[in-house]
C-alpha cells in the first residue's frame, strides 16, 4: 500500500499522534481505518496516565440555543493556559456547553457517559480523552450550569 501526505495528515488530526508514529503503524497494518483504531487507543492509554495531574488553567464556554430559551456554561479545565487557547480545546468546550443545553444531564459523571449528539458512536468521555491525546496535558469537565425558560 502507497502512502500519501495526505493519508498521514489527515489521521494525525484525527488522532493526535506524531507524523512518524503514524506512517509506521499505516506500513505495518496497511489499512487506514485499522491504523485510526490503533492510535486512538494508544491516546486513549496516554489519556489514563495523565488524569491525576492538575488542572487549573481552561475556558469557560457558553451556548445558547437559537430560540433564546435555553442556555448552557461549561468550565473545561486543563494543565496550561496555551492548552486552553488551543482551537481543538476550544472547540470540544463549545461542543460540551451544547451537549449540557440538549440533554441536560444532571452532573459530570452522567454527562460523560452520554452519547455526543453530533455523533452517537462517541461518548462526551471520549471527546475529552480525544483532547488529552491531541494536547498531552489533563483536561476535564469542570461545574456546568444550564438555564431554560419556564424549568
Amino acid at each position: 500500500m502507497k502512502i500519501s501526505a495526505d493519508q498521514i495528515r489527515a489521521i494525525r488530526e484525527e488522532t493526535g499522534a506524531p507524523v512518524m508514529r503514524v506512517k509506521k503503524i499505516l506500513e505495518e497494518v496497511g489499512d487506514e481505518k485499522k491504523a485510526r483504531e490503533i492510535l486512538t487507543k494508544e491516546g486513549f492509554e496516554k489519556a489514563a496516565k495523565r488524569e491525576g495531574r492538575q488542572t487549573e488553567q481552561g475556558v469557560i464556554k457558553v451556548y445558547a440555543h437559537h430560540s433564546g430559551k435555553i442556555v448552557a456554561v461549561v468550565e473545561l479545565l486543563s494543565e496550561t493556559d496555551f492548552v486552553a487557547r488551543n482551537e481543538v480545546f476550544q472547540s470540544c468546550a463549545y461542543d460540551i456547553a451544547m451537549q449540557i443545553a440538549s440533554m441536560d444531564p444532571k452532573d459530570v459523571k452522567e454527562l460523560e457517559k452520554q452519547d455526543f449528539i453530533k455523533d452517537p458512536s462517541k461518548k462526551i468521555s471520549d471527546l475529552v480523552k480525544a483532547v488529552i491525546a491531541k494536547t498531552g496535558e489533563n483536561v476535564k469537565i469542570g461545574r456546568f450550569y444550564r438555564l431554560e425558560i419556564g424549568k
